[in-house]
C-alpha cells in the first residue's frame, strides 16, 4: 500500500520563499530547468550576507592577522578573533580558547586523531565507532591505530539505519580509549542519541569524539550539556563558505596535547637548539589561517541564529515525511536509511538503473543529487549496494522540490528500464 503524503503543516513563522530569496544561485536555471538544488548534506548554498562578508573583507581590510601594527592588520584580526567567539557561543564552550578554526570536520578528526590519540593510545587499546561513519571519522583512527598497535571497532546499524546501542554499549570496555561518533548520519539522515551515547562511553572513562558536520544546521549543539570532549563542525554545510570550520576540545585536554602542524604562529619560541609552543588555540593553526573564511563563517551563523528554530524544525520535519511518503510512490525504489525522526536526507536504489546512470538523467531534468557511496563505504557494504542515490534537503527546500525530483526520477525509470 502506498503511504498518503502527509497534509501539509500548519503555518508557521518559517517562511520559505522569503528565505530562498536571499539565496543568489537559487534563482539560476541548470539545462534550460529551473535548478532543484538537492546536494545540501555534500554543501549547502550561502545567503547573500555571507557572500556580501566574504566580499566586504577582501575589499576592504585584506591583511594577515595577530602579528601586524597596523589598522588593517588590526581589523582582520578583530574580525578573526570574532569568528572564534561567534563558534564559542555557537556550541556554548566555556572558552574561546577551546575552539580551534580547521578546514572542516574533515580536518578537525585528524587534529584529534594525530596529535591526541597518538599521544594516549598503546597496544591492545581500542577506538569504538559506528558503521555509519564517514570516511573521515574512520580513516585517521585506523592509521594512527595502526601506528599504534591500536584497534579499531564499530558499532552496528539495524536495518532501519538506527544504531543498535545495546551493542555499542557492550563493545564499551577498559579497553576503549576513544569513541567517535556522527551526531546526523549524511547518507541515512539518521539523527544519533548521541548524549546517551556519551553517557555510556563516560563510563569506562572513554574520551568522546562527535562529527557534528550534517547536525550543526538542523539541531542546537550545547557542548557542556552534551558532555563531550570534541565536537566538529564545518562552514559550509552551515550556509558558510568552504575551507573553513571548528574543533571544540576542552581546555585541559588541548593543553596536553602536541603541535599538529609546525610553522609560524603556533610557537612560542623557535631555535635551531628546539622550539617551544604556543597555548591552544593557537598552537593547532599553523600559517595564514583561512580569515575571509572564518569571518563568513561568523555571518552564517549570525544569520542561522536569526532563524525561527522551533519552525524550522517542523518545516525540515515535513520535508523528511513528505519526501519519504513520495518516493515510497516510486516503482522500483528502495529507501536505505528510514530511521524515526532522521532529517530529510533520502538515500535510495532503484531496480532498473545503476545510481552512476540515474544522477546525471535528473541533472539534465535540472534536479541536483548526489550519486556514489557517499564516503561511507563501509555503510554500503551493510546495505549490501555498491551506490545510492542522495537526495538532501535545506532549510530553502520546498515541497514542489520534492515533487520535481519524483517526477524526475519517474521521468529517468521511463528512459532507462
Amino acid at each position: 500500500m502506498t503511504p498518503t503524503p502527509p497534509p501539509v503543516p500548519p503555518e508557521t513563522a518559517f517562511d520559505v520563499e522569503a528565505l530562498r530569496a536571499q539565496f543568489p544561485v537559487l534563482a539560476r536555471s541548470v539545462h534550460g530547468k529551473p535548478l532543484v538544488y538537492l546536494d545540501n548534506a555534500a554543501t549547502k548554498h550561502k545567503p547573500r550576507c555571507v557572500i556580501d562578508a566574504v566580499a566586504r573583507f577582501y575589499e576592504h581590510s585584506n591583511a594577515n592577522v595577530h602579528r601586524g601594527m597596523h589598522a588593517l592588520s588590526m581589523e582582520a584580526t578583530a574580525g578573526y578573533e570574532g569568528a572564534r567567539e561567534a563558534c564559542r557561543r555557537f556550541v556554548n564552550a566555556a572558552d574561546s580558547s577551546e575552539i580551534v578554526f580547521t578546514s572542516g570536520v574533515t580536518e578537525a578528526l585528524n587534529l584529534v586523531a594525530c596529535s591526541y590519540a597518538r599521544s594516549v593510545l598503546k597496544p591492545g587499546d581500542r577506538v569504538l565507532l559506528t558503521e555509519m561513519e564517514h570516511h573521515s571519522n574512520i580513516v585517521p583512527w585506523q592509521l594512527v591505530a595502526a601506528e599504534r598497535g591500536a584497534e579499531v571497532i564499530a558499532a552496528p546499524v539495524s536495518d532501519t539505519g538506527e544504531i543498535d546501542l545495546s551493542a555499542f554499549e557492550s563493545l564499551l570496555d577498559e579497553r576503549v580509549k576513544i569513541a567517535s561518533m556522527v551526531a546526523v548520519s549524511n547518507t541515512l539522515g539518521t539523527v544519533n542519541p548521541v548524549a546517551a551515547m556519551i553517557a555510556m562511553a563516560k563510563r569506562v572513562g572513554a574520551v568522546t569524539v562527535v562529527d557534528a558536520a550534517q547536525a550543526a544546521s538542523s539541531h542546537a549543539i550545547d557542548v557542556r550539556q552534551l558532555g563531550c570532549d570534541f565536537l566538529g563542525f564545518t562552514g559550509h554545510k552551515l550556509y558558510g563558505p568552504t575551507g573553513i570550520g571548528a574543533l571544540y576540545g576542552r581546555k585541559e585536554l588541548l593543553s596536553s596535547m602536541p603541535p599538529f602542524k609546525g610553522g609560524g604562529e603556533m610557537i612560542k619560541s623557535v631555535s635551531f637548539a628546539g622550539s617551544t609552543y604556543a597555548d591552544p588555540p593557537m598552537r593547532f593553526e599553523a600559517g595564514t589561517p583561512n580569515i575571509a573564511g572564518a569571518i563568513g563563517l561568523a555571518k552564517a551563523i549570525e544569520w542561522f541564529n536569526a532563524i525561527d528554530r522551533e519552525a524550522l524544525a517542523v518545516h525540515e520535519r515535513d520535508l523528511a515525511e513528505y519526501g519519504q511518503a513520495r518516493l515510497a510512490e516510486i516503482d522500483g525504489l528502495r529507501l536505505i536509511g528510514t530511521a524515526p525522526g532522521k532529517a530529510p536526507v533520502f538515500s535510495f536504489v532503484v531496480d532498473w538503473a545503476h545510481a552512476y546512470d540515474v544522477g546525471p538523467v535528473l541533472d539534465h531534468r535540472g534536479v541536483a543529487v548526489r550519486t556514489g557511496h557517499h564516503c561511507t563505504q563501509p555503510l554500503m557494504d551493510r546495505f549490501g549496494v555498491p551506490a545510492t542515490v542522495r537526495a538532501s534537503c535545506a532549510a530553502y527546500t520546498t515541497r514542489a522540490e520534492i515533487d520535481a525530483l519524483v517526477e524526475a526520477i519517474n521521468g529517468a525509470r521511463r528512459l532507462l528500464a
